[in-house]
């Protein structure tokens, strides 16, 4: 089905977000791309306009700098440019003890897996709420529905984004926007790489950015509330059994798949 509807993307040059500009950009849909890394974003652009004839605006800038969505807010304004669908896709991961990692990171962290993200679903709201079919899709991930030790504060973040997520969804829902929240597990791209992750058991099995991509972009489209994609069947026995698993044995099965091997 074809899309006329223009989709801005966070955390755009790689990984998910980079895939679900592929998915929009096969549909026709034209793209405003936004992450931290130029080069990677004007390859990404070059690639999708001549594919596909679509039109690719570009935004170089670091989401976890405090104004940094306001910023973009005002640039998008700016350029004269309608979002129809918002895609908060950008965040990362740390691991390692909460009192040991370097507090400036993991306040960057926040700023960019929280505020980020809250602040751009606040500004491009109201004009959305002006627009048929709008649409927002939100990636959280698996880890929102557990603490995480050795990764505290991104499962943290990661919670905040699935609960904010789903009550947006609610407030909007007599409404026109659709809130989705996109609930990966271990996924085939640079977070793994970047948090530290790759070196982990919970990363042993991983599935391509490309399907988590598609699942999130599907349900997006349908209006789904949750979207949970890339899990293995054990996984997801596993996620079942969460709530009737006690805490302090739910606390230390999570640590021990978090410890980085040598």
């Amino acid at each position: 089905m074809q899309s006329t509807k223009t989709a801005l993307i966070t955390g755009a040059s790689s990984g998910i977000g980079k895939e679900l500009a592929r998915v929009h950009a096969s549909r026709g849909g034209d793209l405003i791309l936004v992450a931290r890394r130029e080069e990677k974003l004007e390859l990404i652009k070059r690639e999708l306009e001549e594919r596909y004839s679509v039109k690719v605006t570009i935004f170089a800038m670091d989401l976890s700098v405090v104004g940094a969505a306001q910023e973009l807010y005002e640039s998008v304004e700016l350029n004269g440019l309608k979002v129809d669908y918002l895609m908060n896709n950008a965040g990362f991961g740390l691991v390692g003890k909460f009192h040991e990692l370097p507090l400036p990171r993991q306040r960057e962290m926040i700023n960019l897996n929280i505020i980020a993200l809250t602040e751009l679903s606040y500004l491009f709201l109201p004009n959305m709420l002006q627009q048929k079919g709008a649409k927002i899709l939100n990636t959280s991930s698996t880890a929102s529905y557990m603490p995480g030790p050795l990764q505290a504060v991104y499962y943290a973040t990661k919670a905040y984004v699935t609960f904010f997520s789903n009550a947006l969804a609610e407030e909007l829902r007599e409404t026109d926007i659709t809130v989705t929240n996109l609930m990966p597990g271990a996924t085939q791209s640079e977070f793994g790489a970047t948090s530290g992750m790759d070196k982990t058991a919970l990363f042993k099995k991983t599935v391509s950015a490309r399907s988590v991509a598609q699942d999130g972009y599907n349900a997006m489209i349908r209006g789904d509330l949750d979207v949970i994609s890339g899990l293995t069947l054990g996984q997801k026995i596993t996620l079942s059994l969460i709530p009737f698993t006690p805490k302090k044995m739910l606390l230390k099965t999570i640590r021990e798949m978090q410890e980085v091997e040598n």
